[in-house]
């Protein structure tokens, strides 16, 4: 019986990697470099395992060993990015506005280069498959949803929003992340630190505090 083209290049079956054989750190290094340096040159679309083999120098039984897909590589490239400087994802100044800015800012300049094309591309692709999509909510998506709703909790503490208006706090990070989202799929307008504040300001018109009002 032909084998799959993972079994062929020494993966698993059922997408896992295989137990027992520790992944090269210099190896992995090189595979989600390679990876996020051809979605920047080439696209989304023309990413493949044997660019990316071919890009990062090592066999394609390396990269199937560990990645089933080309998803998956980009998947970890994604998760990684956000927690090089964790300051930058849980930002706290004191000014819970600034703190909204600099999250959105900093979250929006990972858009603008060559990761900004592969959320993009896992995010089409995964219209059409259930476990991607789930594996983008659970690593990509939720943990920038939970720090930025930490801050507006945060916000509500200090006195300096409310949430018991119209507007919940999840509608509020909805519609934070929805405007990120429409233009980064419709590429109407950019998304950038200048966005970045005015969704902070909206934000604060939508949650502002009773304090605020008054003043």
């Amino acid at each position: 019986m032909k084998k799959n083209e993972n079994e062929a290049e020494g993966g698993s079956t059922d997408g896992s990697p295989p137990r027992g054989r520790p992944r090269s750190e210099t190896a992995r290094r090189s595979v989600l470099d390679a990876a996020l340096e051809l979605c920047r040159r080439d696209g989304y679309q023309e990413l493949t395992m044997k660019g990316i083999a071919d890009e990062a120098r090592v066999g394609r039984q390396t990269i199937y060993r560990w990645w089933p897909t080309k998803q998956d590589v980009l998947l970890e490239v994604l998760t990684e990015l956000p927690h090089r400087t964790r300051a930058e994802l849980f930002p706290d100044t004191g000014d819970v506005y600034r703190d909204v800015a600099e999250l959105l800012g900093h979250t929006f300049r990972l858009t603008r280069g060559p990761a900004g094309r592969a959320v993009v591309g896992l995010m089409a692709d995964a219209q059409a498959d259930a476990s991607l999509a789930r594996k983008l909510q659970e690593d990509v998506i939720t943990p920038r949803r939970a720090a930025l709703r930490d801050i507006l909790e945060r916000g509500v503490e200090r006195g300096q929003l409310r949430q018991d208006g119209a507007v919940s706090l999840d509608l509020a990070v909805d519609f934070a992340f929805g405007v990120m989202w429409y233009r980064l799929l419709s590429g109407h307008a950019p998304v950038d630190e200048s966005l970045a504040g005015d969704i902070a300001t909206a934000l604060g018109t939508l949650l502002a505090s009773e304090a605020a009002d008054r003043g």
